[in-house]
């Protein structure tokens, strides 16, 4: 029995989750054939690797019976529009953050990452214990989909910068790459948003097209080479805090499947996702090292950027909560639940992080 069978059969839980035996799984259901597209690049590992553990995952747990076809952006729909592809039933399923939802509902935000939103710990938290879950499923159902966590990034960094952001002046017209609430969080401060895809990061920066640009962390962000054009490193990525992937499944397809195969796809989400945090936690220090050998300055945003933000942030959801309800009851959720978790949080959690880094400070 291979690793992938075994971890399924274990997590799925199938003969008490499910109510069936393992072997009936494979032998009682039906044979299908699904695609899954992802957001991401084929060289983006931990990603888009993220989608190929996950249908060879579902394919172990089966004997083979259900297979599910993985292709990237534009293989067959570009990553913008994979929402609406998955729910129209051009593909079945596909992998990427909330945010590509948001032209549909800016609710979808809250699902992936809030600027000042929870950390990585906290998302997860409120998504699988603290109702986040039952909140989205019926929203997301209203745009025929379905969906199961799939992975975290954790705290993302700030980007690269031609120029150190010192002052609130300093954002004045910068042309940042930057997307979603992130952009109308910073905007605020006359920073001009840019829609700039991942692969065309480099040669933007380098042709002065943009001022900056945020991507993801250390290890994705080494890839690119950026800091042989901005060099100045800035954290932390405040708008991204714990930024929530998911699998997103089109609602009737998802409704049809038979429970047992339902089971393995909500134990390979759960495998798949804890492999993609644990592997950015593990791969990003030595990624950071290496950026920092290659010429990266490590700068964190100055206190009054990150208060200005913050200040930005609320009058941005107070915005957007007057025109839209669901978005105001989510983020209420939301709110509630952020501020229960850091009370918690600095009474262990912090004490005993912030021990820990000042003693590896100290030697």
């Amino acid at each position: 029995m291979t690793t992938y069978k075994r971890r399924a059969l274990l997590a799925a839980g199938l003969g008490a989750a499910a109510g069936v035996a393992a072997p009936a799984v494979a032998q009682g259901s039906p044979e299908l054939r699904w695609r899954l597209a992802s957001a991401y690049a084929k060289n983006l590992d931990i990603l888009f690797g993220a989608t190929e553990s996950f249908a060879r995952f579902v394919s172990e747990a089966t004997d083979g019976r259900f297979q599910i076809q993985v292709s990237g952006p534009g293989e067959p729909v570009p990553a913008e529009g994979l929402i609406d592809a998955v729910a129209a039933g051009t593909v079945e399923m596909g992998h990427g953050p909330a945010t590509l939802g948001m032209a549909k509902d800016p609710t979808f935000a809250l699902a992936t990452a809030l600027p000042f939103g929870l950390n990585a710990r906290g998302q997860n938290a409120w998504w699988h214990a603290g109702g986040a879950a039952d909140l989205f499923s019926e929203i997301f159902a209203r745009y025929g989909l379905a969906s199961l966590p799939g992975g975290n990034t954790g705290a993302q960094m700030g980007g690269w910068f031609r120029k150190e952001i010192k002052t609130l002046a300093d954002l004045q017209g910068l042309k940042f790459r930057i997307a979603g609430l992130g952009g109308q969080v910073l905007g605020k401060f006359g920073v001009q948003p840019q829609a700039t895809p991942g692969p065309e990061i480099y040669t933007a920066l380098e042709s002065k097209k943009i001022d900056a640009a945020e991507w993801i962390g250390p290890y994705d962000d080494e890839r690119l080479g950026l800091q042989k054009v901005a060099p100045i490193y800035h954290y932390p990525g405040f708008w991204e805090g714990g930024a929530m992937l998911h699998f997103w499944l089109n609602a009737e397809k998802w409704k049809a499947l038979p429970k047992g195969y339902r089971a393995v796809l909500q134990a390979a989400s759960a495998q798949v996702g804890a492999d993609v945090q644990a592997k950015y936690d593990a791969r990003n220090p030595g990624a950071l090292r290496r950026l920092v050998a290659g010429g990266a300055q490590l700068r964190p945003f100055p206190q009054e950027v990150m208060e200005g933000a913050l200040k930005n942030a609320n009058d941005v959801y107070g915005e957007i909560a007057g025109r839209n309800a669901d978005f105001r009851r989510v983020y209420e959720a939301m709110k509630s639940f952020r501020n229960e978790e850091y009370l918690w949080f600095q009474v262990a959690e912090y004490t005993y992080d912030n021990f820990m880094i000042r003693a590896r400070a100290r030697g």
